[in-house]
């Protein structure tokens, strides 16, 4: 069937500094890991605030959306972390 992401919700971890996302296989959800080095853009790394993250996540959402279905199509896994080596 393919990946989908009907739900535009994201959540900022702050225990393992990155941004979860779900994406849907048919019914199966797929949970994806975004690296906050990914979204590091602009701001230092280590200043960034929860809301700088997400705030970039929505302004990048088409790109790291298209990585992510890549990334599932290689990896076919219900779990996935995305990192900078997945950008390049």
């Amino acid at each position: 069937m393919g990946i989908r992401f009907p739900n535009e919700a994201r959540s900022f971890d702050d225990k393992n500094r990155c941004v979860r996302f779900s994406g849907y296989d048919g019914m199966f959800e797929v949970k994806f890991y975004l690296a906050t080095d990914v979204l590091a853009c602009g701001k230092a790394h280590r200043h960034a605030s929860e809301s700088d993250y997400l705030t970039t996540f929505d302004a990048s959402r088409r790109r790291i959306l298209k990585v992510a279905t890549n990334a599932y199509l290689s990896a076919q896994s219900n779990s996935i972390s995305l990192s900078l080596r997945d950008f390049g």
